[in-house]
């Protein structure tokens, strides 16, 4: 027993130092990458595929967080008198939290698993093994333009996916339950800060990031066979979704800390 757990504490390690390497073999790459012209073009093509074909998910998933939560929160903030706050609520919780996070969900389960998918295919394919043969580095012509496409548009993608909860709240909360627009809109602008909504923005680098690294990983280390390919895409999403939520709440202790070192000088401002 005592050898059987040795075997997988090693193992366990050992992928964890593979994973490691990959990160920063990536993140080395990526950086010489940025120099280098021919880059781009490759760039540009993952953006189209990562991004602007996730939108309208993205969107749609924004529009019904908003209107979910103006639904559950309507009735407890009516009962006190005070459900032209309603505004407040919703709009910081989709800025700072759930629109961040449920984007990045929506984008391991999207691009995450597609990316390993494609590149677990190569894997298997041996189409890998040839684009080294021909002397090219597969992580600067394979993994590099997907990070950099996830790690520039999640942000943007976070926006889309916060102005529609935004936007489906008030439809709720306005429209449908008839709260005053006015000291609706009122109540949200002098509740929610530009540091809630940067907060929410911030956030996207680091889950983009995480969902690229680890979709990669995996397709490049798939197992052979199709069995293999559909156990990396499983365990791609299991892994960003777990990586989502650690880094959401690291990045808000952190976020927590710097607020609070800041206070004092916005006091003086």
């Amino acid at each position: 027993m005592i050898e059987a757990m040795g075997a997988a504490t090693v193992e366990q390690l050992g992928k964890i130092g593979r994973f490691g390497r990959f990160v920063w073999q990536t993140m080395l790459v990526s950086a010489r990458s940025c120099l280098v012209p021919g880059t781009y073009p490759l760039i540009w093509t993952q953006m189209n595929i990562i991004g602007v074909r996730s939108v309208p998910v993205i969107m749609i998933t924004g529009a019904f967080v908003g209107m979910t939560l103006a639904v559950q929160t309507y009735d407890q903030l009516a009962s006190f008198g005070i459900e032209e706050r309603l505004g407040v609520l919703i709009n910081v919780s989709v800025v700072k939290e759930l629109g961040p996070v449920l984007a990045a969900v929506m984008l391991a389960g999207r691009v995450g698993g597609a990316l390993t998918a494609e590149l677990g295919t190569m894997n298997v394919t041996e189409q890998i093994d040839a684009v080294k043969s021909m002397g090219t580095d597969p992580v600067q012509y394979l993994v590099v333009p997907r990070v950099l496409s996830c790690l520039l548009l999640t942000p943007l993608i976070i926006i889309y996916a916060d102005l529609m909860g935004v936007l489906g709240g008030y439809f709720v909360s306005v429209i449908l339950k008839g709260v005053n627009s006015q000291p609706y809109w009122s109540f949200s602008a002098s509740g929610v800060e530009l540091w809630d909504v940067s907060i929410g923005v911030i956030k996207g680098f680091f889950f983009g990031t995480a969902i690229a690294v680890i979709s990669c990983y995996k397709g490049f280390t798939c197992k052979e066979g199709a069995h293999g390919v559909g156990q990396a895409c499983t365990e791609a999403f299991v892994a960003g979704f777990i990586s989502i939520l650690a880094l959401n709440l690291a990045l808000a202790m952190v976020f927590k800390g710097i607020y609070y070192m800041l206070w004092p000088l916005k006091s003086l401002i």
